[in-house]
């Protein structure tokens, strides 16, 4: 089981409900859900984005959410924030190729992604239980060591050390 240090907080913030982006919609104001996205990213002092792999890239919703909060151009809702990133898939690449386009995306909106460890879950089926619990002991020891490499940064961006 993963549990999170006692000085942190860690929250989902919902994406699939987001309107795709357009520019004619964004020109009108950002509709409630993207405000909702935008606020959550910019009051947040850190970031964890776990992603599957589809078609050697991030799915498309991941894709749709970055674009909200990148905008408006230069301004990004995590511009200067540190970034964690894993991934999970059920083939022996374990995200890779996903990952790789998430740095780039993220590297545009002036994010800053944690460099390690880098974490390509492989074959994930058999490495979670059937409440959908990371039970891998490998794959838990990475992703704390992720999660206080994020708090670290945290601290280190915000002169908290």
């Amino acid at each position: 089981m993963l549990t999170q240090p006692p000085d942190m907080h860690m929250f989902e913030v919902p994406i699939a409900g987001l309107p795709f982006f357009d520019e004619d919609l964004e020109e009108k104001g950002d509709p409630p859900t993207v405000r909702d996205l935008k606020r959550s990213l910019e009051r947040a002092d850190g970031v964890l984005i776990v992603t599957p792999e589809y078609g050697y890239s991030i799915p498309g919703v991941l894709k749709n959410a970055l674009d909200w909060a990148s905008r408006p151009t230069g301004r990004s809702a995590l511009r200067g924030k540190p970034v964690a990133i894993m991934g999970a898939s059920s083939g022996r690449s374990g995200t890779m190729r996903a990952q790789l386009h998430l740095r780039q995306v993220l590297q545009h909106m002036g994010a800053i992604t944690i460099p390690e460890p880098e974490i390509y879950l492989t074959f994930a089926h058999d490495k979670f239980n059937g409440l959908g619990e990371l039970t891998d002991k490998n794959a838990l020891d990475q992703t704390r060591q992720l999660i206080l490499n994020l708090r670290e940064w945290v601290f280190l961006l915000n002169g908290l050390r």
